[in-house]
């Protein structure tokens, strides 16, 4: 992990962009955070558009969790923003977006060449962000998961042992050797679901929502398109991860 910009926000909280290899990454540490308090670490999960068009939604999410008490990162997707393109991926895009515009059937096999070789690069590259974000002596852990694309969240769950908790956001292009995944993931999770989201299939996020192998698993939905996700359902997130990242600490009411 090489850093190359470092500031201090107006709320205490310290933003330093990195370069992992040639992957572009940003972490954000609270205040207090230091080699003698560590502090737990939250991996800022989005989606395929790019740091540069999420990082306002990413900086509020983080701003949010340092105030908790927690440090957040997050990497560039493979194939995303100043990332090299690849080609497969985007032509999986187009053909999709071709099938959706177009009111047709949106196949399992458009669904798998778009996600697969997501998640099969994503996730390696996540767990090298881990590993460096780890070695700093101001983050001591325990780890959480926090956001999309889901896919790559629940591969996660599945093959790192140190991410301990996830809050997961529902989305409905997910293959189907996903769900087998999802029946091994046993961390506790939170997923949140906007009920009435144009670009998701329901009763699909409720079936792989079902699927999760967790024994402690809450579904928090709410009523409203995509970006209309309450208040309260940032709270219960918050709620969550406090619980699982700092279960020594004061009960939450």
């Amino acid at each position: 992990m090489r850093f190359t910009s470092e500031q201090r926000l107006d709320d205490g909280v310290l933003e330093r962009e990195f370069l992992l290899g040639d992957i572009p990454g940003i972490l954000w540490t609270p205040e207090a955070a230091s080699a003698s308090d560590p502090v737990p670490l939250i991996l800022l999960g989005h989606p395929t558009l790019g740091l540069g068009r999420m990082y306002p939604r990413l900086l509020d999410r983080a701003r949010y969790s340092a105030a908790q008490g927690f440090a957040t990162a997050t990497v560039e997707l493979p194939g995303c923003g100043v990332r090299p393109a690849l080609p497969a991926l985007d032509e999986a895009r187009a053909d999709l977006r071709r099938a959706m515009q177009a009111g047709g059937p949106v196949t399992d096999g458009m669904i798998d060449a778009l996600v697969l070789p997501l998640v099969d690069q994503a996730v390696p590259e996540w767990q090298s962000a881990l590993d460096a974000c780890l070695a700093l002596p101001e983050i001591g852990g325990p780890v959480a998961y926090s956001g999309g694309v889901i896919s790559i969240g629940i591969r996660l769950a599945v093959v790192e042992p140190r991410i301990v908790a996830a809050g997961l956001f529902a989305g409905s292009l997910v293959p189907r050797v996903m769900f087998d995944e999802a029946r091994r993931v046993t961390i506790p999770l939170h997923v949140l679901l906007q009920w009435d989201d144009e670009g998701n299939d329901r009763q699909a996020s409720l079936d792989l929502f079902d699927a999760f192998g967790s024994e402690e698993k809450s579904l928090n939905a709410n009523m409203g398109g995509h970006t209309g996700v309450p208040q309260h359902a940032g709270e219960a997130a918050a709620q969550f991860f406090t619980r699982h990242l700092k279960p020594s600490g004061p009960s939450v009411p």
